[in-house]
């Protein structure tokens, strides 16, 4: 056993995610942790709402509500559309508790102390018309680098470089479109080129990254600028230092604050456990956590946030940039030991965008079709390593052919023909297995090291087409060896034997499905006579803040129950009963619905 750390990118709280969110961070951190837990490791799969910055003051100001009644609501739906796909997160929190701000404000006073944070006069971007700061995400305009003209004030995403506002060609305010007025401002900056020779040589031992993370994530090695970690703003964690702490006008800035939530609600979560250092275990370079691996799932436009400034803080608090220096009170901090980043997923076409329409929200979907259907695209047919374009008409054909017609109609045939003849179980005949009995066994316990190496390396796309090769067999099998024949009382020890066979790899297929489709495993294992808890599912929870703040919502669970990644023999005698469809049919008309339903659809 081992200690695996699932880090999942943490939304943001300004709005209900969509399912191009969720198929980049959501399903496939999930698929990973719930087949990590099924073969004996220990996972801790953290995450929560990212709720500071402009962005939330911005919204808020729009909808004329204060930042933290805005991230309370959308906190809110975020958690609940989690929770309906089933995420199985070890704790789900936010951003705003005291626990995230305490930490955070450690970790930027060990840098400090190291040498790794420096005070920088800088120019900053004021809004003309309301004087306000602009924050460079708000700030677009011609990369003076490549001349891509929808550059941000903090990063072009054309070629991938860090930026300064101040640099942009022709900059101008996306809330309003006026151009910015630069103004002198005193900020902190992170010594980004002080970790260039450690993160360069970090990164040549990482083994086994999807070649674009590493490709791309040494590339920025070349032309790493110092970066502000603080900002004009009134809405973020304070600043910890004398003369500074209390001042309204300056935060620190949310890009800081949170990548440092995958350690903060590690440790919230050990205060939950009861066992405050058990966060150790899985982030402690110098003890218990020194063989611990972690996991970071992301879309890749955060890439350069965990490849890069997020080992780079970790580095300087360890005290192992160029300036050297001490660890702080939380000891030296492993570095990630993978950033699992998948590509974008457009839909119909074209890119995702709220105003535009061009959207489907995970509660809508979940409001008109099964959260499994949605795990099985993403799965099977998601942005894993490509930009991938979802379309109902894909989605329909996946869920009535593959899933309905494939996995659905093995399980209802093969659990109906028992019941109808058997009632359970049937046993083998002792006249002994046929080979082609023993080939469909063995090509499902094969499944186990395939799919299970597969997800292991994050091949999530092969891995699940492995789990329905083993589907399609079992199909074929049933088709060719047709026990619906054998009718007379001479045939029945046949009939069994082959039910039994059928049976038997329903539940192996189960198993390898698990990870991917955790609510319709209950139900197979469940038609299989199974009782107690198969695929454990989270729980949302509501909390007092643990240093005396609000309450909120967390997921969380208990994960130490359900199925292990093994086949398990199937007792001959267990009762059955005639099944019912395990998944929806859905009608052609859905396709044109939804069209409908999308903005500036032709």
């Amino acid at each position: 056993m081992s200690h695996v750390l699932a880090a999942v990118a943490w939304p943001y709280a300004n709005g209900p995610r969509h399912i191009g969110h969720v198929s980049g961070f959501g399903v496939p951190s999930d698929v990973f942790s719930r087949y990590m837990r099924m073969a004996g490791h220990d996972v801790l799969m953290v995450s929560g709402t990212d709720e500071h910055g402009t962005p939330i003051q911005v919204q808020a100001d729009k909808e004329g509500v204060t930042p933290r009644e805005l991230a309370d609501r959308y906190n809110r739906v975020i958690v609940e559309d989690l929770h309906g796909l089933g995420l199985s997160y070890d704790l789900f929190t936010r951003t705003t508790t005291g626990n995230h701000y305490a930490v955070v404000q450690q970790i930027f006073e060990g840098l400090y102390a190291n040498g790794y944070i420096v005070p920088k006069v800088a120019m900053g971007a004021i809004s003309p018309s309301t004087g306000r700061t602009l924050p460079d995400r708000y700030i677009e305009g011609t990369c003076p680098i490549c001349g891509y003209d929808g550059a941000r004030g903090d990063q072009c995403d054309n070629c991938g470089n860090q930026l300064d506002p101040v640099d942009l060609i022709n900059p101008r305010s996306k809330i309003n479109g006026e151009t910015p007025k630069f103004v002198e401002t005193e900020h902190f900056f992170l010594d980004l080129p002080a970790f260039a020779q450690a993160l360069g040589k970090w990164l040549d031992t990482r083994e086994g990254w999807r070649t674009n993370v590493l490709r791309f994530s040494k590339n920025l090695l070349d032309d790493l600028q110092p970066r502000a970690i603080t900002r004009d703003l009134e809405w973020g964690v304070p600043i910890p230092l004398d003369g500074w702490r209390d001042r309204g006008d300056k935060r620190i800035y949310v890009w800081f604050d949170a990548v440092i939530g995958y350690l903060s609600a590690s440790i919230e979560w050990a205060r939950r456990s009861g066992d405050s250092d058990a966060w150790r275990r899985w982030w402690a370079a110098d003890g218990e956590g020194r063989d611990a691996r972690g996991y970071y799932f992301m879309g890749k436009d955060n890439i350069v946030f965990h490849s890069v400034i997020w080992p780079a803080l970790l580095l300087g608090y360890s005290g192992e940039g160029d300036r050297d220096g001490n660890p702080g009170e939380l000891g030296r901090l492993n570095l990630p030991t993978e950033v699992v980043s998948s590509e974008f997923l457009t839909m119909e076409g074209r890119k995702f965008s709220s105003s535009r329409q061009v959207v489907i929200y995970v509660r809508d979907f979940l409001a008109r079709y099964d959260a499994d259907a949605l795990r099985y695209f993403i799965a099977v047919a998601g942005p894993e390593s490509n930009d991938t374009d979802f379309t109902w008409a894909e989605f329909l054909r996946r869920n009535n052919d593959e899933l309905v017609a494939g996995w659905g109609n093995l399980v209802n045939r093969s659990i109906s023909l028992a019941a109808k003849n058997f009632g359970a179980v049937p046993p083998v005949d002792p006249a002994g297995l046929t080979p082609a009995d023993e080939a469909l066994l063995a090509t499902a316990r094969a499944g186990f090291d395939t799919v299970g190496d597969l997800i292991g390396r994050h091949r999530q796309k092969q891995a699940i087409g492995e789990a329905m090769r083993v589907v399609a067999e079992a199909n074929r099998y049933l088709s060719d060896q047709a026990p619906w024949k054998l009718k007379g009382d001479d045939d029945k020890p046949r009939m069994g034997t082959i039910l039994h066979v059928a049976l038997q790899v329903v539940s192996d297929a189960n198993t390898l499905l698990t990870p991917f489709l955790p609510h319709s495993a209950q139900k197979v294992h469940e038609l299989l006579g199974g009782t107690g808890v198969h695929a454990p599912m989270p729980s949302i929870v509501e909390v007092e803040d643990l240093d005396g703040g609000p309450a909120y919502p967390v997921l969380t669970g208990d994960y130490t129950v359900g199925t292990r990644w093994e086949s398990v023999p199937l007792p001959v005698g267990r009762p059955l009963a005639v099944p019912k469809p395990v998944f929806r049919k859905l009608d052609p008309s859905i396709v044109d619905e939804e069209l409908d339903r999308l903005g500036g659809n032709e």
